[in-house]
């Protein structure tokens, strides 16, 4: 597993949403230098994961609304990947053609170790703990 944009500006946006004021997606963007339609984006997943509250029209903005001591980095990227999987053949719908004719792969079976503790220390991290805050 591994974090691309996606989650990395999500958690610039979160770490900005921690003063519990509401902010706008476009002062958003800007103070946390991300292009406005990723924020768009972004802070529509993050709503509909229950992290945050969107209110439209004048005067809203999003404001956090959940606790990330309860969220782990691994739930993150979960939410903004939609998959957890560091390869493809980590994946059980994933159709290995090598593993059809050879039989049981080495490699994947490693890699899949590897995936296994990647996620157990992916989920000890809470976004808390990512973030930084000392309160």
């Amino acid at each position: 597993m591994f974090m691309n944009r996606k989650t990395d500006y999500a958690l610039r946006i979160i770490r900005a949403l921690t003063d519990q004021k509401r902010h706008t997606a476009s002062d958003l963007a800007g103070n946390e230098q991300i292009p406005l339609a990723f924020t768009y984006k972004i802070l529509k997943r993050l709503s509909r994961a229950g992290i945050i509250s969107l209110e439209r029209g004048p005067g809203g903005g999003c404001r956090l609304q959940a606790d990330l001591k309860r969220i782990s980095l691994y739930d993150l990227i979960l939410i903004m990947e939609g998959e957890a999987d560091m390869t493809a053949c980590m994946n059980g719908h994933y159709d290995c053609s090598w593993r059809k004719s050879h039989g049981i792969c080495k490699i994947h079976l490693n890699l899949m170790a590897v995936q296994k503790e990647i996620n157990q220390k992916l989920q000890s991290k809470s976004l808390w703990d990512i973030i930084g805050k000392t309160t």
